[in-house]
Order: C-alpha cells, then structure tokens, then sequence
C-alpha cells in the first residue's frame, strides 16, 4: 500500500512530533509504502520517502492556509492509496486528530468568540471543513471522540479510536538504575529529595502554574520540580518566587534526553487544561513513574486512579497536591510496576493495526466507487 502521511517535521521537544514520528516508523516497519509530505526541516527517516512542502516563512495565519493548499496540490496529482493528513488540510482520506479540536481549546481558555484572532479564525475554518468533508477521523481518546462528535456532529460510522504508541524500550524503569543520580547531580537535586517533574511545552495550557501552586502547597519543603519544556518561564517564575519556591524549581527548557530526567523523577505532574492525549502520559508511565493527570486530558484514560497515578481537577492545586501525598504513601517498587504495566498496551504494533484496519475499508470503498 502506498500511503501518504501529511505531517510537520518531527522534532525532539514535541510530543505530537514524537508520537508522529514513532507512528510513521512503525508504518514502514510493518511493510507500508510510506511517504511524508512536510514543509522544511524534517530530517530523513529509514525506510520512509520524503517530499518537501516548499513553505516559504510567512505570517502564522497565512503559513496554515499555505500548508493546506500546497497540500492540495500534491495530493491531487494520485498515486497514493491512502492520504493520512495530520494537519488541517483540504484533500485527505483520513484525518488524524493529533491536536483535539481547536473550537474546544479555545473554549477551554475563555477565549471569547468576538475576540479571537485571525489566525484562530482560520484554523476554526479549515477545522470545520475537516471535519465536514474528510471520509474518516481518528481520534487518539475517547474524550477527543466525544468532543468531536459533539462539537462537529460527525457521525460514528466516520469516527475512530486509535491510541498513540509509546517507546517502551527507551522510556523503561531501568533507567532510574542507570541515570537517576547523574541526572539528579547534573542540576544540584539531591539523591533523597522527592521530586516532581512536569513536561510540556505550551505551559499555560499544560498547567505549568498549578504544578507550581501545588508545589508550595506540600509540606515537605524539601521537595522539588523540575520543569522540561519549550516557553516562556518568565510569568511562572515570578509566581515562584512571590510563593517561595523558585529555590525548588529547576528548569530545563527543552531537552533531547527526555529519558533521563523521568528516571529522575518520582512522579509526574500534569494539570493540564486541555490535551487531547498527550504522550508525556505514556512515556512517563513507560518509565515507571506514576503520573497526576487531569481529568481534561485524553492521557487520563492510561492511567488507573489510585493505581498508576491520579486523575485530578487541573485546576484545583490542593487536589493536585493531595493527590501527591497519597502517592507518596505508596511502596515505590509497586508504583513502578502499576505504571509499567499500564503503559505496555500502547504499543506502536497496537497503533497501526488500528491505522491498518482503517486502510482496509478506505480502499474497499475507493474500489467500490470507481
């Protein structure tokens, strides 16, 4: 099968790249034909032919409606069996809904309607064309499912379910054994201290300020967070410091060896308030490291509350910190193990036998209507 895959370029510090990525590997490890339209910058992939979307710098609003028709125009010259679209194209079979439903996380924010942008209304309008036109979409939650049935009234029938898959081999619990204390020296957090770690890039959304309130709302004083991600700090810094626990914060900014700062970690905080998935979920829980989601996030449907985590309010910080203590109580070695075993399902194998069934009825129908 000859398929075409439009995507970004996959980077290191995105998790929407990251799953992409993974994705698109395991495609062409399964014996698919695979083929990747993006704009410049993506770096070769074993296996996988590239075609450059020749997307010049533009301003953001322009640059999205560029990419659909450039897209449009690659698309229309066939030869694929299946076009896979990862963005808000014109012209594809399937459309993967890596980024939810930007009508719901405008509205998770309070983005009023009279003043969104004219990059925010744009987006809205490629969206509800995609979501009108496009034969079938692939949610990667069952919350992103209901949200896009209910808010773009697509019927179940165009409408699936296909997770995301997670590394298990290099987000794996023996790396605490083999980084934690480097990775703990390398930035002056001690051997003994507990520590949370938040992962994300866009903070607002992520929660990053509740992860710091619940931070000052431990007792223990000793504890820690470390923050991995791409962004400004600037505001979130300030409220540190106004709540005496900048000391406790390290921040990294965005790191290639992701890997290595789960190992250091207890546990992962993340309250965000909106997150269609969210693979920092899986990766943590790959890792061993039980993870404080948020009951708005699609990544809460990984984790067993009580039991490889918790799925709290994202922004309640007593909760978040509550449901800190609790964890803490737990035997370490148990934690670990709960959140290994929840992550193993979510394997890439899994994710494209969904994709798999998928293509099959997309080429069944294109061979019945000729």
């Amino acid at each position: 099968m000859r398929l075409l895959i439009v995507a970004r370029p996959f980077v290191f510090h995105g998790g929407v790249e990251r799953a992409t990525a993974g994705l698109v590997t395991a495609l062409a490890a399964h014996g698919y034909d695979v083929h990747v339209l993006s704009p410049p910058g993506q770096r070769p992939i074993a296996g996988v032919a590239h075609h450059v979307l020749p997307l010049p710098p533009l301003p953001s609003a322009v640059r999205v409606l560029a990419l659909a028709a450039l897209a449009r125009v690659v698309v229309a010259g066939g030869g694929w069996d299946v076009v896979q679209s990862h963005e808000r194209t014109l012209r594809q079979d399937i459309y993967r809904a890596g980024e939810g439903c930007h009508r719901a996380y405008l509205e998770s924010i309070g983005a009023a309607r009279g003043r969104r942008s004219l990059f925010h209304r744009v987006v809205l309008g490629l969206e509800r064309r995609v979501f009108a036109t496009t034969p079938h979409i692939v949610a990667i939650s069952r919350r992103g499912a209901a949200e896009i049935a209910g808010l773009y009234g697509v019927a179940g029938e165009r409408l699936s379910i296909v997770y995301n898959g997670v590394d298990l081999e290099r987000f794996h619990p023996r790396n605490r054994h083999a980084e934690r204390r480097a990775a703990r020296a390398e930035i002056g957090v001690a051997a003994d201290a507990w520590t949370l770690l938040f992962v994300g890039s866009g903070f607002e959304r992520k929660g990053l300020a509740t992860a710091v309130d619940a931070l000052a709302v431990l007792s223990d004083r000793s504890s820690r967070l470390i923050v991995v991600g791409k962004g400004s700090i600037r505001s979130f810094r300030d409220r540190a410091v106004r709540l005496g626990v900048d000391g406790r914060i390290t921040w990294l900014g965005p790191r290639p060896d992701i890997e290595r700062w789960y190992a250091a970690a207890d546990v992962v905080v993340l309250p965000s308030r909106y997150e269609p998935f969210g693979n920092v979920h899986l990766e943590a829980l790959a890792s061993g490291v039980p993870v404080v989601a948020s009951a708005a996030a699609g990544g809460a449907e990984a984790i067993v509350d009580g039991g490889s985590g918790a799925v709290v309010d994202p922004r309640d910080a007593g909760a978040v910190a509550t449901a800190l203590g609790r964890l803490r109580e737990r035997n370490p070695a148990e934690l670990a193990e709960a959140a290994r075993r929840a992550a193993e399902p979510f394997t890439f194998a899994a994710q494209v036998a969904g994709f798999a069934g998928i293509y099959r009825r997309i080429t069944a129908a294109t061979c019945d209507f000729p």
